[in-house]
Parts: C-alpha cells; structure tokens; sequence
C-alpha cells in the first residue's frame, strides 16, 4: 500500500507529532501483521479448548467408575449381615440356637485396594489434571489476545506505543512459545490416559491391552510428528516477523 497517496506528508519539523504519518502507516501495519497473528493463536487454543473440555469428561467418567473399586463394597458387607441374620433365623427354627457350634462371624471391616487399580485411578487423576492445566492456560491466552488487540483510544502516537509496549511484553513473556507448548500438555495427559486404560485392560485380557498399546503407540506418534512440525512452523514464523 502507498502510504504516501493514502496519507498527507507531514509539514517540516512534525514528522513525529502525535498526528503524524508515520504512526498512522505504523498503525495500519501493525494491524494487518496482529491480526494474522492473533487469528492463528485464537484457532488453536479454541481447539485446544474443545478438546481439552471433551477429554476431561471422558476421563472423568473413567475416574468415578474406577474410584469405586477403591472403596469397601457396602453390598458384600451387607450381604454378609443378611446371611447371619439368616442363619440366625435358622437356627432358632431349628432349635440349635443354643448349640456351642453356632458363632457369629464379624464382617469384614478391613480393606485393601487391589494395586492395579490405585495405580490406574492415580495416572488418570494426573491426565485430568493435566487437562484442565491445559485448559486453564488456553483461557489466559485468550485473554492476552483479547487484550493485545484493544488498543486505547487516543492520538495515533498514543495508540502506536501501546501497541509497541503490548507487542514487547507479548515477546517477554514468550506468548507464543506457550501457545505452542499447549499441544504437547494435550499429548502428554492422552498418553497418561493411554497408558491407564491399557493396564485396566491388562488385568482382564492381555490381548486386547496388546492391540489398544499397538493402535495408541501408532496413533501418537503421527499426532506428535504432526504437533512438532505445527510448532517448529510456528517459532520459524514468529522469529522470521
């Protein structure tokens, strides 16, 4: 664009005043270069999002089903009593109720937990968290972008260093490479949550835990070739602007 024909030169000595072409041309750059910018980060963090959210109700109804298996089952316990109750019952029927041989036995009152499932209910707890980590992250994003792209009102000078200021802080904080990292937070919590389901499975039919491993190893690997080509694109065009 020819900002000589779209804007009026400067009278001599207010090249830079608040007013002036150059923070008017800076302004329209500026623009054209944030948007670009800003649009891909928002796209992939409102993946991210969706993903993160589907993921986390996925695992969460894993977790309530397994954190069942590690609680005492009230029923057997139950179950327990009701057949003392009947063998109470028969016994006075009977006439036995007073024969030395007859004894109530306690129910059971201790519990253990098998391994095998606190250490898949522990590798989901950790998928989970690492989630909504993942989730919480995306929100704040958004909200950086949100607020790199309102700029104040004011002269175009005004508005061309706030905007410079946001920019310098955008690279400080490294916005970009933590939009980046997001995806690998996704592939870790999958993998861990993977990695869970094929030890559940493990315990009830090696096969099928065998061919899950296979599918979930091929499957991951091409997502991780596909999440390290995006950021390596990504860096490679944040450094080259």
């Amino acid at each position: 664009m020819d900002y000589e024909q779209k804007y009026k030169e400067d009278p001599i000595y207010k090249e830079v005043d608040p007013n002036a072409r150059v923070w008017r041309t800076y302004l329209d750059e500026s623009q054209t270069f944030d948007s670009d910018m800003t649009e891909d980060a928002r796209d992939t963090v409102d993946v991210l999002l969706v993903f993160a959210g589907l993921f986390s109700a996925v695992v969460t109804t894993f977790l309530v089903e397994i954190l069942r298996g590690l609680e005492a089952d009230m029923g057997q316990v139950s179950a327990f009593l009701l057949y003392d109750i009947y063998t109470l019952q028969t016994a006075y029927f009977n006439g036995t109720l007073n024969d030395t041989n007859f004894s109530f036995r306690p129910p059971p009152t201790e519990f253990s937990a098998p391994p095998l499932k606190v250490w898949v209910s522990a590798l989901w707890l950790a998928s989970l968290a690492l989630s909504l980590t993942m989730a919480l992250i995306a929100v704040l994003v958004k909200q950086w972008l949100h607020h790199y792209r309102s700029l104040p009102s004011g002269t175009p000078r005004d508005r061309a260093l706030a905007r410079q200021y946001r920019f310098d802080g955008f690279k400080k904080w490294h916005v970009p490479f933590i939009i980046g990292f997001l995806p690998f937070l996704m592939l870790l919590a999958l993998a861990i949550f993977f990695l869970g389901l094929i030890l559940l499975l493990s315990s009830i039919s090696m096969n099928i835990a065998i061919m899950l491993a296979a599918v979930a190893v091929a499957a991951y690997a091409t997502l991780c070739q596909f999440v390290c080509a995006e950021y390596r694109s990504a860096i490679l065009r944040w450094h080259a602007s």
